[in-house]
């Protein structure tokens, strides 16, 4: 176990003004605290804050972070408390300690949405300071390196959360070193088979090619020397979950595999890369297709190198890294080297102290925490976050040159939402490179992305199949909730409307906003969309509203004259437009002329219907309803509406619930041809053809079978059940009758329920 004048000394290396006083003073405190505790290896348990502080002195961290490190399970495993560390080590200390406490443990295999609010304080309290990762991650990688210890039913879930999680978001904030180190850790105890298996393919490849590396080595070299540039190479092999995965994704063998070992060549300056990237190609050939320019357009997580492959020596595929020794900094260790540091006199100075925020790794976190204030489930957000997580990126570019990094596979709508939200629940169109192209275009590499839009656009609910990022489909996640929600609120409108006109009440919206409280909902909206989802009753709208209203009408008229009245004014209304059953008998009794009025006034409430499609939570009864049907709505709970014909007779069970009665009317739109649905019985005799014929006279008539089910009645006869597409009434009635001209055909008749 590493002395306390060690830690201080690993430290002095890269900062001789620590703070020594900080790291004594935490370091003892940290012993005492754990006192005898053991780990399950055996351990003294303040072996392990002490090794996770020396993974954070290799990555050159401050004095205040070690100390963290060493602290960071006292109030979680001790009797130390938030008070007790502020006191002796200052506020700031303490509530990264508190914070890491909070974020104990991430269980990704159950308790998904406890698991997915963990990763959003997580990400929280990593946006108020990185350092939080920065612990967090090295004391993961620490328990990682010791998991053979944990009884072998939690390693499982312990090296797939650190896979899903850990390791990406490693990569993410450009922590190359330690996401590999967390990924073969993981895959050892995910797929110990495989990974041994890669392991022992891996070394003897490397000792087959060992004089082929050192080879090419001297040839890059020697090169450099002679064009006077100085540059450091270094090789580097592929490790093994690397391997697997490309193996996997990509069905190679591992002999087909061509980049197992690549080189480094580490340069003073940017203007050296590009001169060493000039006489290597002007050396060597160039494989098309294999180089990326890092450097100009950087990576997310702030990578920036040059990436090319030649064949090289022995007419052998060589991959080339070519970075400056700042660039291989950050590739190593990320947000970790953008560190700040000043002496503070032993004080922590907030902003002084924490990672600068000026990176890509930075950006991309905020855009993540955008997305927890926008209103996503927590399983939402946990599968967002994790598609970005994985995704290698393309770069492209808006027409002004703003560069726009995507996951590899995203479309112009991950585009349009990646410049603004707003850009993108208003697209209807994009020009790719100039050429207008189809919205679901995956984009490449270099693209110039223009985004056509319009005001009047609603984004499809379909897209949200289509896109890639977390970010579009939680908009349009958002956007489709909120439109349903409109239609909801619309709907819930005009039920309260007639709701309150029964009881010869005025209704207005600003009547609902005193008794919100009562009715248990924030704003007027609330209670109009939950209204007409079928969670509030009208009644009780109008009872809240006006506590002294009793509703005597059901109670003092039958039901069946409740029923009449409504039937009366249903065949009274003018077109296709209906009242709502149940109204009072006043309505039946006025003069010719009062109808025609109350017509007109109640074709302005009505719904229009068009069919089944779009947002609007319509459906039709199982014997359907065509254009031409007088046709009336039931709003059911949670499931919408449902469209019924007015003969049917399921819609004697709703008698008594006239507040869910919608009026509803057909808006056809002419250029649109549309099938309606409806149900036919057609009784046949029972011989060979005779379902031919049917089928024939059927088709023949521009009608669609939809399904069909078949019953025998009697020896001679069969009774066939059609659920049919047809245009409208018309043109079902003359279905009808070709149908019974069939020499074959007994009876044929629509089936109403």
């Amino acid at each position: 176990m590493m002395r306390q004048y060690e830690l201080v000394e690993r430290v002095q290396r890269y900062k001789p003004d620590v703070n020594e006083a900080l790291l004594n003073k935490a370091y003892v405190y940290a012993m005492q605290k754990h006192g005898h505790q053991r780990r399950a290896s055996g351990d003294p348990y303040f072996s392990h804050p002490l090794e996770v502080a020396a993974i954070l002195t290799d990555m050159h961290l401050d004095e205040a972070t070690i100390a963290v490190a060493l602290l960071h399970d006292t109030i979680e495993d001790t009797t130390a408390t938030r008070a007790e560390i502020d006191e002796l080590f200052g506020p700031d200390i303490g509530k990264l300690v508190e914070g890491l406490t909070k974020l104990k443990r991430l269980d990704l295999v159950s308790k998904k949405a406890h698991q997915a609010e963990n990763l959003r304080k997580l990400l929280l309290a990593i946006s108020d300071d990185v350092r939080v990762l920065l612990v967090k991650l090295a004391d993961r990688l620490h328990n990682m390196r010791t998991l053979g210890h944990v009884p072998e039913h939690k390693r499982l879930r312990i090296a797939e959360e650190t896979m899903d999680i850990y390791a990406p978001l490693a990569g993410r904030m450009g922590m190359q070193d330690m996401r590999e180190e967390l990924e073969e850790l993981a895959f050892r105890h995910i797929n110990p088979e495989a990974f041994r298996a890669v392991t022992e393919r891996l070394a003897e490849f490397c000792e087959r090619n060992e004089g082929v590396i050192k080879a090419i080595e001297d040839a890059l070299s020697h090169l450099f020397v002679e064009h006077q540039i100085k540059a450091e190479v270094k090789s580097r092999q592929k490790k093994p979950w690397s391997v697997f995965r490309k193996m996997e994704t990509k069905a190679l063998s591992f002999e087909q595999l061509s980049d197992i070992f690549g080189f480094r060549v580490l340069v003073d300056t940017v203007e050296d890369c590009y001169r060493a990237l000039g006489v290597i190609h002007s050396t060597w050939s160039m494989v098309p297709g294999r180089f990326k320019d890092y450097i100009s357009t950087p990576k997310q997580n702030d990578y920036r190198s040059i990436h090319t492959t030649i064949v090289g020596p022995s007419r052998q595929r060589v991959e080339l890294q070519i970075r400056t020794f700042e660039m291989h900094r950050i590739a190593e260790y990320g947000v970790a080297a953008h560190s700040i540091y000043k002496d503070m006199g032993g004080k922590l100075s907030g902003a002084e102290h924490k990672i600068s925020r000026d990176t890509n790794a930075y950006a991309w976190l905020r855009q993540t925490i955008e997305a927890l204030s926008e209103g996503d489930t927590p399983e939402d957000f946990l599968e967002n976050t994790k598609l970005e997580l994985f995704q290698d990126q393309v770069f492209c570019f808006t027409p002004k040159g703003r560069l726009i990094a995507l996951p590899r596979g995203a479309t112009p709508i991950d585009f349009a939402y990646a410049v603004h939200t707003d850009v993108g629940d208003t697209c209807v169109g994009a020009k790719v490179n100039g050429r207008i192209m189809p919205l679901m275009t995956e984009l490449k590499n270099g693209d110039e992305v223009e985004i056509i839009r319009s005001k009047a656009q609603v984004p499809p609910a379909a897209w949200e199949s289509v896109v890639v990022t977390g970010k579009a489909r939680a908009a349009i996640r958002r956007a489709t909730r909120n439109a349903i929600r409109k239609q909801y609120s619309g709907l819930g409108a005009r039920i309260l409307e007639r709701a309150f006109e029964r009881a010869d009440k005025s209704f207005s919206r600003d009547a609902l906003k005193p008794v919100l409280h009562r009715l248990g909902r924030q704003d007027v909206e609330d209670v109009l969309a939950a209204v007409g989802r079928g969670e509030l009753s009208s009644q009780d709208v109008v009872r809240a509203v006006f506590p002294d209203y009793k509703d005597e009408r059901v109670t003092q008229q039958p039901k069946q004259q409740q029923r009449e009245e409504g039937w009366f004014n249903l065949r009274n209304a003018a077109g296709m437009l209906f009242q709502i059953p149940g109204r009072s008998s006043r309505r039946a009794k006025r003069s010719k002329d009062e109808p025609t009025k109350e017509r007109k006034e109640a074709g302005q409430g009505a719904l229009p219907i068009r069919g089944v499609s779009g947002d609007l939570p319509v459906r039709f009864a199982p014997e359907g309803a065509v254009p031409g049907d007088r046709i009336v709505g039931i709003l059911h709970p949670g499931s919408g509406i449902t469209i019924y014909p007015i003969q049917s007779p399921a819609l004697t069970a709703f008698d008594d619930q006239p507040e869910r009665w919608i009026d509803v009317r057909w808006d056809i739109d002419e250029h649109m041809k549309e099938r309606f649905p409806v149900r036919v019985s057609v009784t046949a005799i029972n011989e060979p053809g005779s379902l031919a014929e049917i089928a024939q006279a059927i088709a023949s008539n521009d009608a669609n079978i939809h399904t069909l089910s078949m019953e025998r009645t009697a020896p001679d006869f069969t009774e066939m059940l059609f659920d049919l597409e047809v245009w409208d009434l018309k043109h079902l009635n003359r279905l009808l009758s070709q149908i019974k001209e069939i020499g074959c055909v007994s009876d044929a008749h629509r089936v109403n329920g």
